[in-house]
């Protein structure tokens, strides 16, 4: 597996400057962090499900996430305020690049029928986001003791100023965008 960050040094940043023909080199698209979102709704009743949620997001990217409380009660929801239902982690630097290389390299190939990440998932400002559904496509998860099948969002913050840019940036970086609306 190749360090990712290395590559982006000595190939990308040449590779986009000379696509987009950026005059100065501190205007290249760049990573800023990365971060990854998971809503645990079952908190609601099971007090225990944010904390092996949260072990398992730890074991997955590497650092300990920050528990995400409810802001107010929702009675519709039977939710009630100051509750825990969400985890977040904020990955920047070294630990980011180590997560985009396992995702990119080896947890996308794993998912089942795979055939690239929506190109549509731009928020204009040059960020993506992507869904996943399950935890297994994951090597640090283990099959035997996941009690819950549970997702995840990933958010790609860059430092691009358009979409195009950030969509070059991705792709140099080897995440697969589909071709066309499957």
């Amino acid at each position: 597996m190749k360090d990712l960050q290395q590559e982006y040094h000595k190939h990308i940043v040449k590779k986009l400057q000379d696509k987009h023909k950026y005059e100065n080199i501190m205007s290249i698209p760049k990573m800023k962090k990365v971060v990854v979102n998971r809503g645990v709704g079952e908190a609601r009743e099971n007090a225990k499900a944010i904390d092996v949620s949260a072990a398992e997001l730890s074991s997955i990217v590497g650092q300990k996430p920050l528990v995400i409380n409810s802001r107010k009660a929702i009675a519709n929801f039977k939710l009630k305020g100051n509750t825990p239902i969400g985890l977040k982690v904020t990955l920047r630097g070294k630990r980011m690049w180590q997560f985009l290389n396992k995702l990119i390299n080896i947890s996308l190939p794993k998912i089942r029928d795979f055939k690239g990440v929506n190109p549509k998932s731009f928020d204009g400002r040059g960020n993506y986001s992507l869904g996943i559904k399950e935890q297994l496509i994951f090597p640090e998860v283990d099959y035997n003791k996941v009690d819950a099948v549970r997702g995840m969002d990933i958010t790609f913050v860059t430092s691009a100023k358009t979409d195009a840019e950030a969509k070059d940036l991705l792709e140099a970086l080897g995440i697969p965008f589909r071709t066309h609306d499957a």
